[in-house]
């Protein structure tokens, strides 16, 4: 039982920390696009 736990709560941790580097990524892509479209503008 407590193997289980543990691999649950590891599984838990690495999702967790592949959400955070997609919302990461995502948000440097929103920015680039917004640089991007600045330098467009001007």
């Amino acid at each position: 039982m407590k193997k289980l736990i543990s691999l649950l709560v590891t599984l838990g941790v690495l999702l967790a920390m592949t959400a955070c580097n997609t919302v990461d990524g995502l948000g440097e892509d929103i920015e680039d696009a917004g640089e991007s479209m600045q330098d467009a503008s001007n």
